[in-house]
């Protein structure tokens, strides 16, 4: 055996010890036990600490330690890091209105009682100052509100295979409309949407934004999407969140911005190829109004080759961009 690994033994070795030890033991106990001097031992449990719920328990002049729960449970605990990150998610999504953070605050709260009154405290110590000094960036965008009872409604015809009824007001229209469908996913984000397909129609899936809908219910009538349905390749037939019908999109990266353009991701499905000292970034996507208006960071940058009717569109929002400036007064 290896010095490695029989320092791996004498570790596990303790562990088990630890574990099984109702008064706990003390160094010099692990020091017999191992039969290594008390500054290995020392190094030793400054690890186990690290890994394990690791008690110190005061006998008189002497400190004994013992390790509170079972192995397992130390690798199934959550850190403070992971608490900390979970209600870095949740802060943002109440700031933004995302319609899945009740359900990832009522997780959180679990999470919280799952902790004895010492580690509650260890935790509550640690986690005040990786909050405070944490945060989920929030970006510009839309402020809406959608109700966490109609995504549990939503969440519960998913699990049923059972089509939903709600009535939705599009944008623009004076009262909202009856709408049943199939549920075939949701995409949360500042704005969650609901993927549906109206049933016994040929028509493709198609986004509702919750805010927009009321009185949301499970329906009892069976409805669910095909076996095969990805959301995830769905999804990527689009820049953005509209739909259209998708076309080959090649970008052109000038020499200067192809280490920026490298560290990009335009769009999951994209292809890199080297053109001279060049790239070209090529994919097959629709939201070309979505596509331009990003496209306005690396204004210098990057060179529209395909489509014409991107360079159209960009042409239009050049001259649109145009009505955000004031007049020259001195004219």
């Amino acid at each position: 055996m290896t010095h490695r690994m029989s320092n791996l033994d004498r570790t596990l070795k303790m562990v088990h010890a630890l574990t099984e030890s109702i008064e706990g033991l003390t160094l010099d106990e692990m020091a017999s036990l191992l039969d290594v001097n008390r500054r290995t031992v020392e190094r030793m449990r400054d690890v186990i600490l690290l890994h394990f719920d690791l008690e110190e328990i005061i006998d008189g002049r002497a400190k004994r330690f013992r390790i509170k729960d079972s192995p397992g449970r130390a690798y199934s605990r959550p850190t403070a890091g992971e608490v900390a990150a979970l209600e870095g998610v949740v802060h943002a999504g109440r700031n933004d209105g995302t319609a899945n953070t009740a359900a990832l605050e009522k997780l959180l709260s679990k999470i919280k009682i799952g902790f004895d009154s010492d580690g509650r405290r260890r935790l509550d110590n640690d986690l005040d100052l990786l909050t405070r000094l944490q945060r989920s960036r929030v970006a510009a965008g839309p402020v809406v509100i959608a109700a966490p009872e109609d995504l549990t409604q939503i969440q519960a015809a998913i699990l049923a295979s059972h089509c939903v009824d709600f009535d939705y007001l599009p944008e623009g229209a004076e009262a909202p409309a009856w709408r049943r469908v199939i549920p075939y996913g949701l995409v949360h984000g500042p704005i969650t949407y609901l993927v549906g397909k109206m049933p016994d129609r040929e028509d493709p899936p198609y986004l509702f934004r919750l805010d927009r809908m009321s009185d949301v219910r499970e329906t009892d009538i069976v409805g669910y999407p095909p076996s095969d349905w990805n959301l995830d390749a769905w999804l990527s037939e689009s820049f953005g969140i509209w739909r259209e019908d998708a076309k080959d999109i090649v970008l052109r990266v000038r020499p200067w911005a192809v280490d920026r353009a490298k560290a990009w991701r335009f769009h999951p499905r994209q292809q890199i190829e080297a053109a001279g000292d060049e790239l070209l970034i090529r994919f097959r996507s629709g939201g070309l109004l979505e596509l331009a208006n990003h496209l306005f960071s690396w204004a210098g940058d990057v060179v529209i080759e395909e489509p014409d009717a991107l360079e159209t569109l960009m042409r239009d929002r050049l001259n649109a961009a145009l009505s955000l400036l004031r007049p020259n007064l001195s004219q």
